[in-house]
C-alpha cells in the first residue's frame, strides 16, 4: 500500500464512519477499485485508521469524561451490550457476509428505512434533545437496532440513529449518541482485530499507517462536526436516496 492509497481509505473512513451510509461498506468498495486485496496487512491498516476515528470522538468529546458524566456512559454500555453478544457468539456467521451484493442490498433497504423514518418523523413526539437526558429504556431500544449493523452495509452509526429517532429522540440528539456509542464499538472491533493481525503490523510500512491514522483522525472529527450542524437544518432524507443510489450503482457495477 502507497501514501496515496493509505490517505484514500483514511478519508474514507473519516467521512462515513460517523454518516449513516456505512464505513465498512464504502472501504471494502475503495479498497477493491484501488486494486488492495482483503488480506491481513490491509486488514491490519484498517484497524489503525478506526482508531484515528475513535481517536476524534474522544477529542470531541472530552469534556464527558469526567465523574459527573458516569451515568451517561453507563447508558452508553447498556447500548454495546446486544452488538457486543451477538458479535461475539456470531463473528464467523458474520464474517461470511461480507460481500458486495450484500453489502448494495443493505444499502438499498438502509436508505428506504430513512426515508419511511422521515416521513413519520414529528417534532412534537421527538422530545428527548441531550445526550444526557437519554433514559435507560432509550438506550437498549438504541442498542437494538444497533445489532442490525452486524450485517455489512447496514451502518453502525445508521441503525443506531434510527434507533435513537424511534425511541424518541432527535435528530441530533440521536446523532450524538451514536458516535459516544461508536467507543465501545470500535474499541471492541479493533482489539479484537488488533489480537488476530498482531503478527500482520511487523510487515507493514508505518508511513502509510502514520498517514491513514493522521487523515482519518482529521476527517472524522470535521464530519462529526460538520455533520450536526447539517442535521440543525436539514433531515435525513438526502443520505437514504444517497444509499439507494449507492446500492443500485453497486448492484450494476457488480
Amino acid at each position: 500500500m502507497d501514501l496515496l492509497q493509505a490517505a484514500i481509505l483514511g478519508l474514507i473512513e473519516g467521512l462515513t464512519e460517523y454518516l449513516p451510509i456505512s464505513s465498512t461498506g464504502h472501504l471494502i468498495i475503495v479498497a477493491d477499485w484501488l486494486g488492495l486485496p482483503q488480506n491481513a496487512e490491509n486488514k491490519a491498516f484498517e484497524v489503525i485508521i478506526q482508531l484515528g476515528a475513535i481517536l476524534a470522538v474522544i477529542t470531541h468529546y472530552r469534556d464527558k469524561f469526567s465523574v459527573e458524566h458516569l451515568p451517561l456512559w453507563f447508558k452508553v454500555a447498556v447500548s454495546f451490550v446486544p452488538i457486543g453478544a451477538l458479535g461475539l457468539l456470531f463473528h464467523h456467521q458474520i464474517k461470511a457476509l461480507f460481500t458486495v451484493e450484500v453489502v448494495a442490498w443493505m444499502f438499498i433497504i438502509g436508505g428506504i428505512v430513512f426515508l419511511i423514518m422521515e416521513a413519520l418523523y414529528n417534532e412534537g413526539t421527538h422530545r428527548t434533545r441531550d445526550i444526557e437526558k437519554v433514559s435507560l429504556r432509550q438506550a437498549l431500544w438504541i442498542g437494538v437496532f444497533q445489532a442490525f449493523a452486524l450485517i455489512p452495509g447496514t451502518s453502525r452509526a445508521g441503525a443506531s440513529i434510527v434507533g435513537g429517532v424511534v425511541a424518541g429522540l432527535d435528530r441530533k440528539t440521536a446523532a450524538e449518541f451514536s458516535f459516544l456509542l461508536a467507543l465501545p464499538v470500535l474499541a471492541g472491533a479493533c482489539g479484537f482485530d488488533l489480537v488476530k493481525h498482531y503478527d500482520d503490523f511487523a510487515t507493514t510500512g508505518w508511513a502509510p499507517l502514520a498517514v491513514g491514522f493522521a487523515v482519518a483522525f482529521i476527517t472524522a472529527w470535521l464530519t462529526m462536526k460538520l455533520f450536526l450542524e447539517f442535521l440543525q437544518r436539514f433531515t435525513f432524507r438526502a443520505f437514504g436516496w444517497y444509499r439507494i443510489a449507492f446500492g443500485v450503482l453497486l448492484l450494476w457495477l457488480y
